[in-house]
């Protein structure tokens, strides 16, 4: 087995849910630890970071006047 560089993440559930919707697009999910926490891989944490915060501002309301 090969040893896998990775990043641990710490989020609530619901953050943790979109990233696990976003790895069904593409594999960067090393394991699912628990409620609060996953392990991905090191060399996408920056991609997944900003296509994590483009998804949140999407699923933000603001009130626009």
């Amino acid at each position: 087995m090969k040893a896998i560089k990775g990043v641990l993440l710490n989020c609530d559930p619901a953050v943790k849910q979109l990233l696990v919707n976003m790895d069904e697009k593409s594999s960067f999910i090393i394991q699912d630890l628990d409620d609060n926490h996953l392990l991905i891989k090191a060399d996408e944490e920056d991609r997944v970071r900003r296509e994590l915060e483009v998804e949140l501002e999407r699923n933000t309301y603001s009130l626009d006047s």
